[in-house]
């Protein structure tokens, strides 16, 4: 049964965030908030947990589109290609915020998602609770969204609604109060010039 953890992003607790971690050590699955949807994560050096959250979101892992989560841009180096100054100018304009940024990745990414992958999309949620369990763990954090299946609302927005649906698929839920409506928007950064993928809530005028 998945385990409802409160994270004040005000004040996140030491001893919370342990929890989390721990779970995320072995090989478990969560539920954390960011600054727009609610979004499965794992530990980004534990394949199985990977493997889950494809089987959770009904997709093959090798097709997964999943994101990364940084806490700061200096680790960016060691999963993305040698960044340009003007990509870089716009990711430090931008991040922290509601963007998720597609780059070239490094050699280190398919291995990490056992497919051929050429890109990697990374994000560095404007939201304490994130940023607090990257920083603690020390590398990235899969991010993958929580859908609805309700065909007005696309997200879920409730942490203990997501606890019950996905109580038997996931370890542990973190509630830090209702999330957003919208997801990030994504931009594609690949090319050298920023090509709008997805308008969600981050401003395409601020890119």
């Amino acid at each position: 049964m998945a385990e409802l953890v409160r994270i004040y992003p005000d004040n996140p607790s030491e001893r919370a965030l342990g929890k989390v971690l721990e779970v995320l050590r072995s090989g478990g699955v969560v539920v954390y908030p960011t600054d727009t949807v609610y979004s499965f994560g794992c530990d980004l050096f534990q394949p199985k947990a990977i493997e889950r959250i494809a089987r959770i979101k009904g997709i093959k892992p090798e097709k997964a589109d999943f994101s990364m989560v940084f806490d700061d841009l200096s680790h960016l180096s060691r999963y993305t290609k040698h960044v340009e100054t003007p990509t870089y100018k716009i990711l430090k304009r931008c991040l922290p915020g509601p963007y998720t940024f597609i780059l070239e990745a490094s050699g280190q990414v398919p291995k990490l998602f056992g497919a051929n992958r050429k890109t990697i999309g990374i994000r560095i949620p404007d939201h304490s609770v994130p940023r607090a369990i990257v920083a603690l763990l020390e590398h990235p954090i899969i991010a993958s969204s929580v859908h609805d299946e309700d065909e007005i609302l696309e997200y879920t927005t409730d942490p203990e609604l997501i606890a019950e649906k996905y109580d038997k698929l996931v370890d542990l839920v973190i509630d830090s109060g209702p999330g957003d409506l919208f997801a990030s928007t994504v931009v594609d950064l690949s090319s050298g010039s920023p090509e709008i993928v997805r308008v969600g809530k981050g401003d395409p005028e601020q890119v």
